[in-house]
């Protein structure tokens, strides 16, 4: 009874916190993210106030937010539409892999850290977050906008990638042998290949099994297909993002339409929660000794995601404000980020702190370099017009800020 009791302190507590943090960034202009990050630090451990009773609830409502957040992203898109832009954005993928994961290697050797950790720590900073981004692209009101599935496809393509990637990285740091990591790689595929077929080919069965009129009914079916298939493909090597994902895009546009409206406040909620919870392992008095080296290395790979995103816009045939808008959107780095790092930190238990300190940054950054990237590019851009006089198309003059190119 005593547990429950603070249990229900603590929660209310934090919440409470979070709806007043969330006011006050609102009045600003503000994403609020990076002030429930502090309240996640202020509760946790080496903070101000550390939990007690909640952490437990704390961390499964953490990993809600996040496949919350891909489903509402699937629900804005369609099947089709998504494989007409993996597609013709492939290179898209290729290009974010060398300019964002290189980083990563450099500096890991560079640091005396061996193969194995370089793997590793590539991943940390080639990987953004889907979570995050996901929850700016919807502060900012972007999620309409025609850059907004390039973005989103870049995220898919990293996602998939992690079918790949962890259990090769999960395979070298235990030594485990080649047909061995061999198995646990087939498996993941073909987990991704089946569910993505399935939303593909059956999607409009699955939008008839879970449609109702009862609002209550359909938020449930729709939560509980949601939770079921992200819980499947994470017992299968797979991200259980990955899973949410497909099923918001496998649904179809009149029974997405009405779980958008039902599940947008759990979202809010949830994703809140998974931001604390973020800032609940994150230890304030390791971050010192790692500061400068992680902010070079963020640094570096926000300017490298900045490129990515540009590029990948370029080849979308997306105008230059959307170019910028894309890259600044894919700066945010997070939950994969730290789930790497803790596969690796008994390898190299100095990628820990290293890690924490980065994603601290890029967190924070993110949301900002989301708002200010494309302006700030358009401001430079115009300064230099104005010294080198050029002629401009109608396209161009016309173009809004917040227009959807």
């Amino acid at each position: 009874m005593h547990n429950t009791t603070t249990m229900l302190i603590e929660l209310g507590a934090i919440i409470l916190a979070l709806g007043l943090l969330g006011r006050l960034a609102g009045r600003v202009g503000f994403s609020p993210i990076p002030l429930y990050l502090l309240v996640g630090l202020a509760f946790g451990h080496g903070g101000i106030l550390p939990l007690q009773a909640s952490e437990e609830f704390v961390a499964t409502g953490a990993e809600i937010g996040v496949i919350l957040l891909l489903l509402m992203l699937g629900l804005e898109y369609s099947a089709s539409s998504l494989v007409t832009t993996l597609k013709t954005q492939y290179p898209s993928g290729a290009v974010d892999f060398v300019l964002n994961a290189a980083p990563g290697t450099v500096a890991a050797l560079l640091l005396g850290w061996g193969p194995v950790a370089a793997v590793a720590l590539a991943g940390v900073t080639w990987i953004s977050s889907s979570g995050v981004i996901a929850k700016v692209l919807g502060d900012l009101g972007r999620t309409g906008n025609r850059e907004t599935p390039v973005v989103l496809c870049v995220l898919v393509m990293e996602d998939l990638a992690m079918a790949v990637y962890l259990p090769v990285l999960a395979a070298l740091l235990t030594g485990a042998s080649l047909a061995g990591g061999s198995v646990t790689l087939l498996v993941s595929l073909a987990t991704v290949g089946v569910v993505f077929y399935v939303a593909l080919r059956h999607g409009r069965v699955i939008s008839r099994a879970v449609s109702s009129d009862n609002p209550e009914m359909l938020l449930l079916a729709v939560l509980g297909l949601t939770l079921l298939v992200a819980g499947v493909a994470q017992h299968l090597q797979v991200s259980a993002a990955v899973g949410a994902f497909l099923v918001g895009i496998a649904l179809s546009e009149e029974v997405a339409e009405g779980a958008h409206g039902l599940l947008s406040p759990l979202r809010d909620l949830f994703a809140a929660v998974f931001f604390v919870f973020f800032g609940l392992h994150t230890d304030p008095s390791a971050i010192p000794p790692v500061l400068l080296p992680a902010l070079a290395l963020a640094v570096v790979t926000m300017l490298t995601k900045i490129a990515t995103g540009w590029w990948a816009a370029r080849r979308a045939g997306i105008l230059s404000k959307g170019r910028w808008r894309t890259g600044g959107a894919l700066v945010a780095r997070g939950e994969f980020s730290i789930v790497i790092a803790g596969l690796a930190v008994g390898t190299e238990p100095r990628i820990g702190p290293l890690a924490t300190a980065y994603v601290l940054l890029l967190v924070v950054l993110g949301p900002l370099t989301a708002r200010w990237t494309e302006p700030l590019a358009t401001r430079l851009i115009r300064r230099r017009s104005s010294d080198t006089p050029q002629t401009t198309t109608p396209a161009d003059r016309s173009e809004p800020a917040h227009a959807n190119g």
